[in-house]
């Protein structure tokens, strides 16, 4: 089963509460707005401020804010900051990982187009598009031509 980490869980539920303020928000004050521990939201604001999705601000006045709207900011973005690379096994393109059995493997390479999809489907949905609760937008295109190139194969 493919399956994000409860952390990669916790940064969308935490990107959504801050996209819900225009001031900046402090990590205890997203814990008790969310009910995520405190740690927890310090560790994801940590890793969401490395990958430039927050920016941080010190002082008495300081917190958190979303470098960009929620409606700029796609899933993809979020999975790769708190997960790494989008690779579903270890001989996806530029996963950085080798594979025992690729000199034998009749579905080396093949990965890449499952792979892709995927990565294109988080692309185009973002937080604001998680936060409305409705369905993912028109933009979800490249889905029935990535199956076209797989039948085509």
């Amino acid at each position: 089963m493919l399956r994000l980490s409860k952390l990669t869980d916790y940064a969308v539920v935490v990107l959504v509460q801050l996209s819900h303020g225009a001031a900046c928000q402090t990590a205890p004050g997203i814990a008790r707005a969310t009910g995520v521990p405190e740690p927890t939201v310090a560790k994801v604001l940590k890793a969401l401020a490395a990958a430039g999705i927050v920016t941080s601000q010190r002082g008495s006045r300081g917190g958190y804010t979303l470098s960009l709207p929620a409606d700029a900011i796609d899933v993809a973005a979020v999975v790769t900051a708190m997960e790494g690379p989008i690779a579903l096994v270890a001989c996806v393109e530029g996963s950085g990982q080798g594979c025992d059995a690729q000199g034998l493997c009749p579905v080396f390479g093949r990965w890449d187009v499952v792979n892709t999809a995927i990565r294109t489907a988080l692309s185009a949905i973002t937080l604001a598009d998680l936060d409305r609760g409705g369905r993912p937008p028109a933009r979800i295109t490249a889905a029935p031509a990535v199956q076209q190139s797989i039948l085509a194969e």
